[in-house]
């Protein structure tokens, strides 16, 4: 039995399979640049119990294209993972936005597509592609089970005195003006994973669990459910991120383009596209960032004050609305591989018996890592995420329902 996870995106196309109920990663890959004259494709494949990676450089029309281009490498002679199409017993589709329709992932029907469809106004960069990646799959893998599993699922645990805002009452009720969350496959994941590794069921564990990327979240998880996270309506509010703003006070969309003449399509714009870590610095990537900061760039070094204070304060926040915390937890790119963010983000914490051991802390590594010291009331830890192994862990769920 192999299960085969899809993420769709505007012009990309990710893909993973694996093997049986102990989920062997068999392949992965990406499909880069769909529509575009240079599109690429890199793709890793096990053979004989060794990775392998091949990558090419190809003009994909479309995701259909994709799926083809995919479904070929996976069944090639050279590349390979499977012999037949059929052997795909199910696939899993990433899908950003459920709403309050999605507690759980869910086997797809007509029904299902048609409130991803009417979620299209939530999410309208995410849920267009990830719909489309599942009527290319239904028709590409019609004796597939296929299913859903929603980013947003995990956060539907949030009672409604948070996820409420203190709008009229009837934002919320026509047009489904509330707190949503992102990030929710990350969230869930090294939520169970950290429960395993401290050996505690994950509906007695108290975390912050922290997603640091691109974009980046952090939610407040009490008894093994979400209880708050920083992503709200939109991906935009929260934390600072590689281009978007996180939070702001929602009067400076006013005052833009009302005294500065901003037209709304600007001003989106500017917060979703513009502003973040790239609006203090011209630069995306942390990396880069911190070798500005190393040569002494003051605006470097100001935007990690911001952006670590920021993830500070809503850890502050989580802890009081949590009480008794087990762990707090990073995760994703930046999360599991910049000691100087971790360092800094918990820094002068010890009062509240968050303290950090230097020498783990700068010890790379693969795994879960300790990174607190001797003594620490709340333990620190970096652990890997995986939301294609969370996929298929939810797809899975439907094996013996088949």
């Amino acid at each position: 039995m192999k299960i085969l996870v899809l993420n769709a995106g505007s012009s990309s196309l990710k893909y993973s399979v694996y093997e049986n109920e102990e989920l062997i990663l068999l392949a992965k890959g990406v499909v880069e640049k769909i529509g575009d004259s240079n599109g690429k494709i890199g793709h890793k494949y096990l053979r004989n119990g060794t990775q392998n990676e091949w990558v090419v450089e190809e003009n994909i029309g479309d995701h259909y294209q994709a799926l083809q281009t995919v479904v070929s490498l996976l069944k090639s002679e050279n590349h390979g993972v499977i012999k037949d199409i059929k052997e795909i017993a199910f696939v899993g589709h990433r899908v950003v936005h459920g709403g309050e329709f999605f507690s759980s992932s869910h086997l797809i029907d007509e029904n299902l597509k048609q409130k991803v469809k009417e979620l299209i106004p939530l999410a309208p960069l995410h849920n267009p592609p990830n719909l489309l990646g599942i009527e290319v799959s239904q028709e590409i893998f019609p004796d597939s089970i296929q299913v859903a599993v929603f980013d947003t699922a995990f956060h539907q645990t949030i009672p409604e005195y948070t996820f409420r805002y203190a709008v009229p009452d009837k934002y919320y009720k026509d047009f489904g003006i509330r707190l949503y969350g992102m990030h929710g496959t990350s969230h869930r994941y090294v939520t169970e994973e950290t429960a395993k590794y401290l050996g505690k069921s994950k509906n007695d564990i108290n975390l912050i669990t922290i997603h640091l990327g691109n974009g980046c979240s952090i939610s407040a998880i009490k008894e093994g459910k979400c209880i708050d996270t920083s992503l709200g309506f939109s991906p935009l509010p929260g934390l600072v991120m590689g281009t978007r703003s996180g939070d702001i006070d929602p009067s400076i969309i006013f005052h833009l383009i009302r005294q500065h003449r901003f037209s709304y399509q600007e001003v989106e714009i500017a917060l979703n596209k513009e502003s973040g870590l790239k609006g203090l610095t011209g630069l995306t990537d942390l990396r880069d960032i911190h070798k500005k900061r190393k040569e002494g760039d003051k605006s470097a070094v100001l935007a990690l004050e911001i952006y670590c204070y920021r993830i500070k304060k809503y850890i502050g926040a989580y802890l009081a609305a949590i009480g008794a915390l087990d762990a707090i937890v990073f995760t994703a790119g930046v999360g599991e591989n910049d000691e100087y963010v971790r360092a800094n983000t918990l820094k002068g914490l010890g009062h509240l018996g968050i303290t950090v051991d230097s020498d783990k802390n700068e010890r790379s590594g693969s795994g879960i890592r300790e990174i607190h010291q001797p003594g620490s009331n709340i333990k620190l830890l970096v652990v890997p995420t995986d939301e294609e192994k969370q996929i298929a862990l939810s797809t899975l769920k439907f094996h013996n329902q088949n």
